[in-house]
C-alpha cells in the first residue's frame, strides 16, 4: 500500500480538516445530487436505496449492492465504527467512467470516514440507466475494493405476473417407469413481462433453496422430490412446484456388500484423548452396483441418519460412532463402529516470558562505561518454559543470546531484548542504554568492514562457521573484506590464505573451519573477470539466498521456476519482504523486476530503504508499516492512470511521470539501481537516471511522529532494504539483487 496508508493514525482533528478539504476538491457534500432542476432541488425521491458497507478492510467492501433497476436511485455509503471500522482510515465509492466496458454516465466519488461530520455516512442521489456499472475505492493501497453490479429496465414497471415454469425429466424407464440408474431434471421458465432473473430448486421436502445452472443429476437409488421456482426482473416469484420420481439400480448380479471404514483425526493429548474436538470421516466403496447412501450414528442407541459429511464431535466425554452403507442393489453392509474420547484442552500460555538486563563493567565520573560494557540477559517463565533470548543492538538485527555481550564501540549504545517461551509466546522488546568512553588508551576497533552477521560468508556462500570476534576485535567477516573491489581472483585468495593463518594461529578457528573458509572463497568467484566486485549478493535465484529474507504484513513472495521471487497471487494483503541481516549506510542498490500483474493492468510495488528494524519497534505494532512510516519508498508503477507516483518516484516525497521512466513493455525484465550518497537518491532504470531526489526536508507528507526523525524532516540515513508486495493483482517478480556499500 505504499505510503498511502500512513496517514491512518493522523490525529482526529487532522482526519477532519482533511477530509473537509477532499470533500471541497471533490465537490462532494453529504449528498451528492444529480439530475437538479434550476432552482437546485432535487427531483422526485429515488425509487431505491443501494447500500454500501466498509470496515477495516483495504481489500474488499463489507457490503454492495448486486442488481439495481434503472431510474432514479439513493446512493448509501456507511464507513463508520458501527460498520467494523476501528482505524479511522477512510474509503470512498467511485464510480469507473473511463472503462468502455461499462457504463460511463454517472459520475459519483463519495468519501465516508468514520471522523466525517456524517459519522461515516455519506449519501448521494443518482440516476441509473441499464447495464452494468464498475465501482472501485480511489483512495491510494485500496487494491481489491472493486465489484460490479447490473442495472434492468424492470420492464416498465407494471409487470406484476409470476413467470411460468416447467420440470423435464430424462432417463433410462423401466416398466414401471422408474428411472434405470440415474435421472435428470432439467428446469424452465418464461417470462412475457420484465424478463426471467432466476430459477431455483431445492432437493426433498426440506431442502435449501439453490440456484439452478444446469440439469441436476440424480443417481442415488430411491424416491426423490426436487422442488422448483423462479423470479422475474420485476421481483414476481411464481409458486412452488415439484416433481416426483424413482430411481433404481440396473439390472445386476451384485450380491457383494460394499467395504467400509472409518478414521478419526484431531489433536490428541499424550492420552490419545482428542482435544475440544474430533471429526469422524467415513467412507465406501463398491466394485459391484456402486455405493448408494452411507449412514451414521452417534452412541449406541443413536438415530441414523444420511452421511454428507465429516462428523465433528465437540462434547466433552466417551463417544462411540456406528457407521454403514448400501450399494445400489440393495446390498447392506454390516454396522462398525469407532470409539474416541473428547477431552477439555490444558489452559494455553498466553504469557510471554519476562526478560531482564544487567550492564556490568567500570564507569567514570560521568556513569560511562570505560573501554567496554558487558550486559548479561536472563529470561522465567512459569508456564512453558524460556525457549530463547534474543538483542538487538542500536537497531540491527535480533542475535540469540548465548553468553554475556560484550560492547567496546566507543559512544552512547541502545540494547533491545526479548524472549520466547515453548509456547511460542514472544515478549515485548525491552532497551537498557549506556554510554562507552575511550579509557586507558584503548582506542575502537579499526575494521575494514562492519560485518556482525552470525555466520561466515564469502560472497554468497555461507560456511556455516561462526562469525566470531578476533583478537583485532573485528569480527572474521570484516578481516576478510568480500565486499571490497579486488582487481583479481588470486589477490583475493591470496588475502583471505594470510587472514586465516593469522586467525589460526591465534586459536580463533581450527583447521576444519580454516578449510571450510577457503572452498568458500574459491567458490565465491570474488575478483574474476567479468564478476561483479564489490557487490554482495542478497538473492540470486536459489533457496540459500531466499531463505535470508523475512516476510511481514500480509501477501506472500515465493521462488518461481526462473529463478526469480514472484508475489503471491492468492495471498491477500499488503506487506514487505525484507532482508534483516544487515543495515546499510550509503549504499548502490541493483535489481531486476518483471511486471507480471494478471491481465492489462499494471503492477504496483516498490523497494523500501532506510528504515529501522521491524520487529519491536515502541511506536509500531504492525512490523510492515515501520518500512512505510520511517523508511524511503522507491516505487515501481507503469500504470498510465491511477497513483500520482509513478516508477522512480521517491513515494510522498518526489514524482516522477511515465515520460522519463523509460518505460518498457509489460512483462519485460528492467534493470533498476537506486544509489544513495548522504540524503542524495539517484535512480536509474536500464541505465538511465530517471529521477534525483535530495531529502532536505521538503516532504509532502508531515514525519509521522515527533522525535523519530530529525528536525528538518529526513529520514534516517541508515537502514534496512524490502520489497513491497501490494496484493494479490499487483503481481511483481524479483531477480539478481545485489547491493554495495559505498
Amino acid at each position: 500500500m505504499s505510503r498511502r496508508g500512513a496517514l491512518r493514525q493522523r490525529p482526529l482533528r487532522l482526519w477532519t480538516a482533511l477530509l473537509g478539504s477532499l470533500m471541497l476538491v471533490l465537490g462532494l457534500t453529504s449528498t451528492q445530487a444529480y439530475g437538479r432542476d434550476d432552482n437546485g432541488k432535487s427531483p422526485m425521491a429515488a425509487a431505491q436505496v443501494l447500500n454500501w458497507t466498509a470496515g477495516n478492510s483495504t481489500t474488499e467492501y463489507l457490503s454492495f449492492p448486486k442488481t439495481a433497476v434503472a431510474g432514479p436511485a439513493t446512493i448509501v455509503f456507511e464507513n463508520s465504527k458501527a460498520t467494523g471500522n476501528t482505524t479511522s482510515m477512510p474509503h470512498t465509492v467511485t464510480f469507473d467512467t473511463s472503462n468502455p466496458d461499462y457504463n460511463t454516465d454517472v459520475t459519483l466519488n463519495l468519501m465516508a470516514s468514520p471522523e466525517d461530520a456524517q459519522g461515516g455516512k455519506q449519501t448521494a442521489e443518482v440516476v441509473l440507466t441499464p447495464g452494468t456499472y464498475r465501482f472501485f475505492c480511489t483512495i491510494p493501497g485500496h487494491g481489491m475494493m472493486t465489484g460490479t453490479f447490473t442495472v434492468t429496465d424492470g420492464g416498465g414497471g407494471d409487470d406484476t405476473t409470476a413467470p411460468e415454469t416447467a420440470a423435464k425429466i430424462d432417463g433410462d424407464q423401466n416398466g414401471d417407469g422408474a428411472y434405470i440408474g440415474q435421472a435428470t431434471a432439467t428446469l424452465s421458465a418464461t417470462d412475457a413481462g420484465s424478463g426471467v432473473d432466476k430459477i431455483e430448486y431445492a432437493v426433498g421436502a426440506d431442502g435449501e433453496w439453490q440456484p439452478y445452472t444446469t440439469p441436476v443429476v440424480v443417481n442415488t437409488v430411491g424416491d426423490h422430490l426436487i422442488r422448483y421456482r423462479a423470479s422475474d426482473k420485476a421481483g414476481n416469484v411464481s409458486a412452488e412446484k415439484k416433481a416426483e420420481f424413482k430411481v433404481v439400480a440396473p439390472d445386476t448380479d451384485d450380491t457383494t456388500a460394499p467395504e467400509t471404514s472409518a478414521t478419526v483425526t484431531g489433536e490428541q493429548d499424550a492420552d490419545g484423548a482428542y482435544l475440544d474436538m474430533a471429526t469422524v470421516t467415513v467412507t465406501a466403496s463398491d466394485a459391484g452396483s456402486g455405493v448408494n447412501k452411507i449412514e451414521y450414528a452417534l452412541g449406541a442407541d443413536g438415530a441414523w441418519q444420511e452421511y454428507t459429511a465429516p462428523v465433528m464431535v465437540h462434547e466433552v466425554g466417551t463417544h462411540k460412532v456406528r457407521y454403514r452403507a448400501t450399494d445400489k442393489a440393495g446390498n447392506a453392509a454390516a454396522e462398525k463402529s469407532v470409539d474416541f474420547k473428547v477431552v477439555t484442552p490444558p489452559v494455553k500460555d498466553t504469557t510471554a516470558p519476562v526478560s531482564t538486563a544487567a550492564v556490568s563493567g567500570d564507569k567514570n565520573s560521568d556513569g560511562a562505561y570505560i573501554t567496554s560494557a558487558t550486559v548479561t540477559l536472563k529470561a522465567t517463565d512459569d508456564d512453558s518454559g524460556v525457549e530463547k533470548i534474543e538483542y538487538s543492538l542500536d537497531g540491527g538485527p535480533y542475535l540469540a543470546y548465548t553468553k554475556p555481550a560484550i560492547i567496546d564501540a566507543v559512544g552512547y549504545h541502545k540494547l533491545s531484548h526479548r524472549a520466547t517461551d515453548k509456547a511460542g509466546n514472544t515478549s515485548v522488546a525491552k532497551e537498557v542504554t549506556f554510554t562507552i568512553a575511550k579509557g586507558g588508551g584503548v582506542p575502537a576497533p579499526n575494521c575494514p568492514e562492519y560485518d556482525v552477521r552470525l555466520t561466515v560468508i564469502v560472497g554468497a556462500v555461507d560456511t556455516g562457521v561462526p562469525n566470531r570476534l578476533t583478537t583485532s576485535r573485528c569480527t572474521i567477516n570484516e578481516l576478510i573484506e568480500d565486499e571490497k573491489d579486488w582487481s583479481s581472483h588470486a589477490l583475493f585468495l591470496k588475502h583471505v590464505q594470510t587472514v586465516l593463518t593469522k586467525l589460526k594461529t591465534d586459536g580463533v578457528i581450527d583447521q576444519r573451519e580454516f578449510t571450510k573458509i577457503t572452498k568458500a572463497a574459491k567458490q565465491s568467484k570474488i575478483g574474476q573477470p567479468g564478476q561483479t566486485t564489490g557487490y554482495r549478493t542478497l538473492f540470486d535465484g536459489t533457496e540459500a539466498t531466499f531463505s535470508k529474507w523475512a516476510q511481514v504484513g500480509g501477501g506472500k513472495f515465493a521462488l518461481s521456476a526462473d529463478g526469480a521471487m514472484t508475489s503471491s497471487t492468492t495471498v491477500q494483503g499488503m506487506g514487505m519482504l525484507w532482508f534483516p541481516e544487515r543495515k546499510y549506510d550509503d549504499f548502490s542498490l541493483k535489481l531486476q523486476f518483471r511486471d507480471d500483474a494478471p491481465g492489462t493492468g499494471n503492477a504496483n510495488g516498490g523497494v523500501f530503504v532506510r528504515f529501522p528494524n521491524v520487529n519491536g519497534h515502541p511506536l509500531e505494532s504492525r512490523p510492515e508499516w515501520v518500512a512505510i512510516n520511517y523508511g524511503h519508498e522507491v516505487q515501481i508503477l507503469d500504470r498510465p492512470d491511477g497513483d500520482m507516483y509513478k516508477t522512480g518516484s521517491i513515494y510522498g516525497f518526489d514524482r516522477v511521470g511515465l515520460a522519463g521512466a523509460a518505460v518498457t513493455p509489460k512483462g519485460s525484465w528492467n534493470d533498476y539501481e537506486i544509489k544513495v550518497v548522504d540524503q542524495h537518491y539517484t535512480i536509474l532504470r536500464n541505465g538511465v537516471v530517471i529521477n534525483e531526489f535530495d531529502n532536505t526536508g521538503g516532504q509532502e507528507f508531515t514525519p509521522p511522529r515527533d522525535g523519530d526523525v530529525g528536525t528538518d524532516g529526513r529520514r534516517y540515513s541508515s537502514g534496512y532494504v524490502g520489497l513491497q508486495v501490494h496484493g494479490t493483482t499487483d503481481v511483481i517478480s524479483y531477480r539478481d539483487i545485489r547491493i554495495k556499500q559505498l
